[in-house]
């Protein structure tokens, strides 16, 4: 197992209940777990719980089956790969020289990048249709472009775990799915990753097992045939829904307008 959190439990300072309440979820070498749940469910905020940066109340987190307190953060960074859920552009850099700044955890102080690091730059830009960008700055990116590159920072790092936070928000249909595609192509090469997605239906085709969250409490953890189903996914998210069967079996969500039924 790379990383696993036990009976996570997250307080937020002045919140009613907890943001996370007694949650598990593990990330494991060749698996796709997708987070799955309305907003406000948890999802991010597990996330960050796996990575220590927030306090627990209650549970414990493991890294390569060592408690992640007993890790210095430079070396997370060369085993998890993380793509947070908004970031801004703080310093515009070229693209290029953006993503090599994933490389400096494995390089020593004021270590100059080398061959080996330029050349993880090129193949990550590449994965993720983002080497025709690498001479822009990051200020004159669209928002998807954006998101690429961020992936591509990630993977750059080599990293055992790839951790991603709605990492399809602002592209198109084709690079949803070239990121889905991407993600499912290194988990089958032995990756280990997580990603959070309000996509069900692409959760439900991509991912290996889905955990569904609801008001800080898992509700569900399985197959997608185990957990998209119409009676629970209706009752979390308080909207009617279908559900159907794809061709390669996967189950497939369709929202359903006030006073439709399902046609069947």
């Amino acid at each position: 197992m790379i990383l696993q959190g036990t009976d996570l439990v997250v307080r937020y300072p002045g919140a009613d209940r907890p943001a996370l309440d007694r949650v598990s979820a593990e990330v494991a070498p060749g698996r796709l777990l997708a987070v799955v749940g309305p907003n406000g469910s948890g999802k991010s905020t597990l996330l960050k719980a796996l990575l220590g940066l927030v306090e627990l109340e209650q549970g414990a987190v493991r890294l390569k089956e060592r408690p992640l307190g007993a890790w210095r953060r430079a070396e997370i960074a060369t085993v998890l790969g993380v793509v947070s859920q908004r970031e801004e552009i703080l310093y515009p850099l070229p693209v290029e020289d953006t993503v090599l700044m994933a490389r400096y955890s494995r390089l020593g102080p004021l270590a100059a990048a080398r061959p080996v690091d330029y050349a993880a730059v090129r193949s990550a830009l590449e994965r993720c249709d983002a080497w025709a960008l690498r001479d822009r700055r990051t200020d004159t990116l669209s928002g998807g472009e954006w998101q690429r590159v961020r992936v591509a920072r990630a993977l750059a790092q080599e990293p055992e775990a790839l951790l991603l936070d709605e990492p399809t928000v602002a592209l198109d249909v084709r690079h949803e799915m070239e990121v889905f595609e991407l993600v499912r192509q290194l988990t089958d090469g032995g990756l280990a990753a997580v990603v959070i997605t309000h996509h069900l239906n692409l959760a439900a085709r991509y991912a290996d097992a889905l955990l569904l969250l609801d008001r800080g409490r898992a509700v569900a953890h399985g197959t997608a045939s185990e957990v998209l189903r119409e009676d629970l996914l209706s009752s979390v998210f308080g909207w009617p829904v279908a559900v159907t069967q794809w061709r390669d079996g996967s189950p497939q969500l369709v929202p359903l307008r006030p006073g439709e039924s399902d046609g069947r």
